[in-house]
């Protein structure tokens, strides 16, 4: 599992920046599975069939990551870029940050970090 993600490399130079990156790199496909997981249900409370919602929801995060790679640009640069004022990525954006979508992934990435640094102790 870990050898299809872990296609990008660091150089850490202390152990506190190895448990960081474990806390980012080592701990981050498990938030994305999270996320996928989150999304693929949502689509089938709505009525989606499972097997489509998990084709569109795997195609957009395969999509957007590869364009991300692909462009370099800041995430926050192509997220305004597919969100229209108004739109209905503008009111699911809104719903995410008040529920401190932003807050959840700091608090993760936290928490495991000091749960890598304890474990190096």
């Amino acid at each position: 599992v870990l050898s299809a993600v872990a296609t990008a490399s660091v150089e850490a130079h202390s152990d506190d920046e190895v448990d960081l990156a474990t806390a980012v790199h080592g701990s981050g496909p498990a938030y994305v599975y999270l996320m996928i997981e989150a999304m693929i249900d949502a689509a089938v409370r709505q009525g989606m069939k499972r097997a489509d919602a998990q084709k569109l929801v795997l195609a957009t995060v395969q999509g957007s990551a590869a364009y991300a790679i692909e462009t370099e640009q800041h995430p926050a640069a192509l997220r305004n870029a597919v969100t229209s004022p108004g739109g209905t990525t503008a009111a699911g954006i809104a719903e995410l940050e008040a529920a401190s979508f932003r807050t959840a992934i700091d608090s993760a990435i936290d928490a495991a970090y000091e749960r890598a640094r304890e474990l190096g102790e």
